[in-house]
């Protein structure tokens, strides 16, 4: 019998959903690479394994595998598509999903529309934000912030000629960023609009990305003056993103679609 799994995605970053809930799944990083893999298994950005809460606040407890095999603290597109299938199947309880994560406990909320809004926690600021990287021989100019994981944000005049992989990738050997970091290439719009590209760790670029997205309308806000509510359009769709500054949680409201259910043999 193969290991049974819900393919979901939100806004193009896409996830395998396993429910270990009724029964205890343990899976090693070979696992989870062969899951992840696109042309060998069944393809993902990120594996989502749920598991019963240790924190009697908590519905889920959710452990999150990028598709390399390492553990990230937590997923904001992927909350939103763990809270879409418990209320699915009848495991939310009352308007919305707790979640237990390496970040700490995480609410999404339902809203009447279809959209699921979510509290990703205070953004933290070790480093100082504003940061000065060598990365290749080039020297850029960063926002560096934490959302449970961490990001570094560059602001860029043409996103669409922005040298997302390069830079990405040298930006995960540099010494400030030992577990790696995700780094987003940002495009000022107007004041309450950003255009967003992630290069995400373990991943490379991906359609969307949600801390990316919420860690880039807070460097914007931070950094260029921009709207506390800001639209962030993604290469996947488009995120809301709200932040009232200081110790306020930052809120990022989008849509999680199911796939399809199957199972894969290991």
């Amino acid at each position: 019998m193969g290991l049974p799994f819900t393919k979901m995605h939100g806004l193009g970053n896409d996830f395998v959903v396993v429910n270990g809930m009724e029964r205890p799944v343990t899976l090693k990083a070979e696992q989870v690479r062969r899951i992840a893999d696109r042309r060998r298994g069944v393809g993902c950005d990120q594996l989502l394994l749920l598991a019963p809460p240790r924190n009697e606040q908590a519905d889920v407890l959710l452990t999150v595998f990028n598709a390399d095999g390492e553990e990230a603290e937590q997923c904001g597109n992927g909350m939103r598509c763990v809270a879409a299938l418990l209320r699915e199947r009848g495991l939310a309880r009352g308007a919305g999903v707790t979640a237990e994560t390496g970040a700490g406990l995480t609410r999404a909320c339902f809203q009447e529309d279809g959209m699921i809004k979510v509290n990703m926690g205070r953004p933290r600021f070790e480093p100082p934000l504003r940061r000065a990287l060598e990365l290749g021989g080039t020297r850029v100019e960063a926002a560096v912030l934490s959302l449970g994981n961490p990001h570094a944000i560059l602001f860029v005049d043409d996103l669409e000629q922005a040298p997302v992989g390069e830079l990405g990738a040298q930006a995960q050997q540099h010494s400030l960023f030992p577990r790696g970091v995700n780094v987003g290439f940002a495009q000022v719009l107007d004041q309450a609009r950003i255009g967003l590209r992630v290069y995400e760790r373990g991943v490379g670029e991906t359609p969307a990305c949600g801390s990316g997205a919420c860690a880039a309308a807070v460097a914007g806000i931070k950094t260029q003056n921009l709207a506390p509510n800001l639209e962030v359009a993604l290469q996947g769709g488009r995120l809301a993103v709200s932040w009232a500054g200081a110790d306020a949680p930052v809120w990022m409201t989008g849509p999680a679609t199911t796939v399809y259910e199957g199972s894969i043999a290991l």
